[in-house]
């Protein structure tokens, strides 16, 4: 073989391992892969082929999918107390409202906890519907506080007054007038926010018509099960919100003035029911003050403050507070407003994971 001849045939014989290595390389690289083959006819382009693809999809249908976004942001102003003496209330009340109509964040509803005005008397109830009128606000729902019927303690002459009681007037009338503000046909009523079911309850009669109650919540039985009957409307395990005025009492105990009376029965009726959020007002107690704002029964429950009147142990300071509700898919975060300063109150930030229903 010739010089010319023996190199032409080294040449060759080199290009054949170099081949063949590379095939084996590709081979070991497909077996130790997830991927198919890709047929003669199947375009690279995509980098894929098509089973690849769907298996792809299937497995991110598999992941759960988590809103980064509410899905539903509301505030909760409680204990409001418009009052026709007392200028700070009304004056607090038009503050907070005007953060609320210019809120850089989305506020789908607006939800009052009881005590709108201070004694219910038609000159003050006035006062909170112009007040409400004049700001450019998301759908607003409501419940009635014990104050809402205080129009029973009040005289012919704008006094207030326990000889005359009740000064010609009737819970009847208080309520009457509380539906006629709302435009309900009851004193307790539901809504659906964006999917999510919201019930206010509501205390349905005061001293005139039941003084064994005093300042408590009375619910009938008519209202407990109607309560029973919206709960049940819930049947995919998202959170369901229930605003009340009054406080529950210890667990196993009724209420009795300043609570809501027919507690045992109450907390029955929600416990079969996952991620309830029940918000109570009533207290005007203060976010800053180191009194507890969250407990966690069968349901979570949290105490608002109050809007016109809250609870205040720092001398010269004035504190006007409410609460904002954010629901995620997974979780609702819950965090007190300070609307005298116009921020956040640090010590009043929760998130609440949600449990998830059983299939």
């Amino acid at each position: 073989m010739s010089r010319r001849g023996f190199l032409k045939w080294m040449m060759a014989a080199f290009a054949i391992v170099a081949a063949s290595f590379y095939a084996m390389v590709q081979l070991l690289t497909r077996l130790g892969s997830d991927r198919p083959y890709m047929s003669a006819g199947e375009s690279g382009a995509s980098g894929t082929s098509d089973a690849y693809a769907q298996t792809s999809a299937e497995a991110e249908e598999e992941k759960p999918i988590v809103s980064a976004v509410p899905l539903l942001s509301f505030f909760v102003l409680s204990d409001l107390h418009v009052s026709v003496y007392d200028e700070s209330t009304p004056r607090k009340l038009k503050n907070a409202l005007d953060q609320i109509a210019h809120f850089d964040s989305p506020v789908d509803a607006l939800l009052l906890g009881g005590d709108l005005t201070d004694y219910g008397m038609e000159s003050e109830i006035k006062s909170f519907e112009s007040i409400i009128a004049s700001y450019k606000l998301p759908p607003v729902y409501a419940n009635m506080g014990n104050h809402d019927y205080y129009n029973v303690w009040i005289d012919d002459n704008g006094g207030f007054s326990r000889d005359t009681f009740p000064n010609g007037k009737t819970d009847a009338g208080s309520r009457a007038r509380f539906m006629k503000t709302f435009q309900i046909p009851n004193v307790y009523s539901d809504v659906w926010l964006n999917g999510y079911h919201v019930i206010l309850v509501s205390q349905e009669a005061y001293s005139q018509e039941k003084p064994e109650v005093g300042e408590g919540a009375w619910y009938s039985d008519e209202q407990l099960e109607w309560l029973k009957v919206k709960l049940k409307e819930t049947t995919d395990g998202k959170p369901i919100f229930v605003l009340i005025h009054q406080p529950l009492p210890p667990q196993g105990e009724d209420g009795g003035s300043h609570r809501l009376v027919r507690a045992k029965e109450f907390r029955n009726i929600l416990k079969p029911y996952k991620n309830v959020f029940v918000i109570s007002g009533h207290t005007h107690q203060d976010f800053d003050n180191g009194t507890s704002h969250y407990s966690k029964e069968t349901f979570h429950w949290f105490t608002n403050a109050s809007v016109g009147r809250t609870r205040n142990t720092q001398s010269g300071v004035e504190k006007s507070q409410g609460m904002y509700v954010q629901v995620y898919e997974d979780r609702v975060v819950v965090r007190g407003r300070e609307f005298a300063k116009n921020d956040w109150i640090e010590a009043a930030n929760w998130t609440i994971p949600l449990e998830k229903a059983k299939i």
